[in-house]
């Protein structure tokens, strides 16, 4: 199945039906009253969350989608039949933007979400409604009204627990084979990931995580260098963040050198991704200028209070521990996150007492 991540579309509400103009015609009433009835409401154009889809693929070739038609009032008091919504079915992480002006309009993030994206015209009221003392018989009726039409754009935004970044090359794939039952495809050569990919890992009995890989960074991403670019906003979802190093084949790249490099690039696409918890991991621990590397990047890494973790994902080597490390550093973010909540919802609660008040006014 082809990945698609981004696409617009022209979507255009139903109008609503008009109204009618018509008299009873009973029989000993050859003058009976109004009985025009109402237009009926156009159809709205509906986004909603269905979890089975995973890509914006089904939507690639569909340039417009049009909601039904309110259907015309008529005669006999009878009111025109309401228009067919028309559903659009988006992956969860689905975020809408009004194409024109580049305004975020929707974020369809919950697995049972939906918007209203375009609201169907209402129906035009018949002749009947415009009964008064003056006018027993009306002529007049009101057309439908249009149905709203935009242009919209539909970005997906992959959702995850733990999204993994790196130069290509690092093992990124290897380890989400490795740890989950994803086959993303693996080759020793740069950019094999051209996708994001995701794995569930299983920490226990009904317990699991989702790991998200994506294409591998190199210099300048933010910037539209390399493939990296346009998956970056697949990892602002992410709770905690993974940054892969691993020797080149030569051993002569310097992984506080590589990891910087990825902090530069994540923090000109979005600074608050540089500011997410994270840790630095070794992949490819089972080779010699991995090892060799490790004492001097995690002295350095100690110095700026951050974690180190080593492993192989080849071998298997310290992945039980990662995951370990995983799995602790996102609970110390929902800890931090539940503190922050309650501290907030505390300062709402607390009221400052004014000292020139008027408490002891009467």
């Amino acid at each position: 199945m082809r990945f698609i991540d981004e696409v617009t579309l022209t979507v255009k509400a139903g109008d609503g039906g008009n109204g009618a103009v018509a008299f009873r015609r009973e029989r000993f009433r050859p003058k009976g009253g109004p009985a025009g009835g109402d237009g009926g409401k156009g159809g709205d154009v509906v986004l909603r969350v269905d979890t089975n889809l995973s890509t914006l693929l089904d939507l690639r070739y569909r340039q417009k989608v049009q909601a039904k038609n309110g259907a015309p009032g008529q005669g006999k008091d009878r009111h025109g039949r309401g228009g067919e919504s028309a559903v659009i079915r988006v992956p969860q992480g689905t975020v809408v933007f009004d194409h024109e002006t580049g305004e975020q309009v929707g974020d369809l993030v919950d697995t049972a979400q939906s918007m209203i994206i375009a609201r169907g015209g209402a129906g035009g009221r018949g002749n009947m409604r415009f009964v008064t003392s003056t006018n027993r018989a009306p002529r007049r009726a009101e057309p439908g009204v249009p149905g709203e039409a935009i242009v919209i754009r539909l970005e997906l935004k992959l959702l995850a627990d733990v999204g993994l970044v790196g130069l290509p090359n690092v093992g990124k794939s290897t380890l989400v084979s490795r740890l989950s039952r994803a086959k993303p495809e693996i080759a020793d050569y740069p950019f094999t990931t051209l996708v994001p990919n995701l794995g569930v890992v299983e920490i226990g009995p009904g317990a699991s995580f989702v790991m998200a890989d994506i294409p591998g960074l190199v210099r300048g991403a933010s910037e539209g260098a390399g493939l990296g670019a346009r998956f970056l906003r697949h990892i602002q979802r992410t709770a905690v963040l993974l940054h892969m190093v691993a020797p080149d084949p030569a051993g002569e790249n310097d992984l506080l050198d590589d990891y910087d490099a990825l902090l530069k690039e994540l923090e000109a696409f979005d600074p608050q991704l540089a500011g997410r918890p994270s840790m630095v991991g070794i992949n490819k621990i089972d080779l010699p200028t991995a090892r060799q590397a490790e004492p001097a990047l995690r002295r350095a890494l100690h110095q700026r209070g951050i974690d180190l973790v080593v492993f192989s994902a080849a071998t298997g080597e310290g992945l039980d521990g990662l995951k370990r490390r995983l799995v602790d550093l996102m609970n110390e973010m929902k800890q931090s996150e539940a503190g922050a909540a309650a501290a907030a919802e505390e300062n709402d609660a607390s009221v400052p007492g004014d000292a020139d008040g008027d408490a002891g006014l009467s």
